[in-house]
């Protein structure tokens, strides 16, 4: 059966960035991970997605990739009495000095960051919350200690690789002394073998675990922040450190409040009378209700500030405005006497009502024509 494209496995364009490659193969092996996913082929497209991110974050790989795709020449090729292309680096060493680190299989590694969205309430968002959140993650086997091995035993430096985790064939050909350098097979790249392995990790080290975590959230976050908590993620590997927890805050749209910042706005209405009059009305705040004076002959679409009455600023001290917009609220139901008093407020004040004069597209008709 042939091989999928590595591209199409984890779902992201040819031209992708690292971060695009990373962020799609993390989000596709927590999905098919065969401890979190139960379905037949779980493992072996876990397996299959590994193998493209394998090829895809390394530059070197992704370009050989690029130009030969599976069939890269450069693979494999020491097997069948020809040369290794990842011998070069011992090469360059060998002619020219050159003394190349190699990555130590059982140096500590840190491990793997994890992110996880939290809805909050606008006011939850705006005073801050305290909660507790349960989140899948590996750990540390506490039975074994992240070694693997069965209780009363320990890992053995492999024999082959003398815990290098790679193997070394030596061939001479006319070019010189060549030097191909490949993975230990024996054990698998790790430098030890676990000969009895531990019956709660199966050998990782590792265990999946569902950890409830305390979270603060501060006062003033707003959508789309991200908090991080140190030492939350994965469990690290070889006595590493944990990776880190990221939290992606969403917030709920409000009913009567909109948040720009840390400012809080919201609209209010009023009656002809009370705009025209003058008037001293009730608007709610975030934390409680407060006086607002309108002036007389207030216009709509007018905004008054109310100081403080916003959102506490997570930078800094204080807290943002509240800014109020009034809007005049015509009636839309008139009993006799209203329409009466109207009329002679209209007449008083000089205007014309529409039994008087001209309707409003008349008018305009006037003025398109130039009269």
């Amino acid at each position: 059966m042939s091989k999928r494209d590595f591209y199409e496995v984890l779902g992201v364009a040819k031209d992708a960035s690292a971060d695009e490659i990373k962020k799609a193969y993390r989000k596709l092996a927590r999905q098919y991970h065969p401890d979190v996913n139960k379905e037949a082929d779980a493992e072996d497209k876990f397996k299959e997605i590994n193998a493209a991110y394998e090829v895809l974050s390394d530059d070197q790989k992704r370009a050989s990739y690029d130009r030969f795709g599976h069939e890269d020449p450069t693979q494999g090729m020491g097997g069948a009495g020809g040369m290794d292309f990842g011998g070069f680096g011992d090469i360059f060493d060998m002619f020219f000095g050159g003394g190349g680190q190699r990555r130590n299989p059982n140096a500590p590694q840190r491990g793997n960051d994890l992110q996880y969205t939290m809805t909050l309430e606008f006011k939850e968002a705006v005073f801050g919350k305290e909660t507790e959140i349960s989140i899948p993650r590996t750990e540390t086997c506490s039975r074994c200690h992240g070694s693997g091995a069965k209780a009363g035993t320990k890992p053995e430096t492999c024999t082959v690789c003398k815990g290098t985790g790679q193997q070394e064939v030596i061939q001479n050909t006319a070019f010189g002394r060549i030097v191909n350098r490949r993975v230990c097979q024996n054990c698998n790249g790790q430098g030890q073998i676990i000969k009895e392995k531990c019956g709660d990790c199966q050998g990782s080290g590792k265990v999946r675990t569902q950890r409830k975590i305390q979270i603060k959230v501060p006062a003033g976050v707003d959508d789309g922040a991200q908090l991080r908590v140190t030492g939350e993620g994965e469990a690290g590997s070889k006595g590493g450190p944990p990776g880190d927890l990221f939290i992606v805050i969403r917030v709920k749209p409000h009913d009567f409040f909109e948040r720009e910042g840390d400012d809080i706005y919201c609209e209010v209405p009023l009656t002809f009378a009370q705009a025209a009059l003058g008037d001293e009305i009730e608007i709610p705040t975030l934390t409680e209700k407060v006086k607002l004076k309108i002036p007389a002959g207030t216009q709509t679409d007018t905004y008054f500030r109310l100081k403080g009455k916003g959102v506490p600023r997570m930078r800094g001290y204080g807290q943002g405005d509240q800014h109020v917009k009034v809007v005049i609220v015509t009636p839309t139901t008139l009993n006799d006497q209203q329409k009466d008093l109207l009329r002679e407020f209209a007449s008083l004040s000089g205007e014309q009502t529409h039994e008087q004069s001209k309707t409003i597209f008349e008018r305009m008709k006037k003025a398109f024509l130039g009269d």
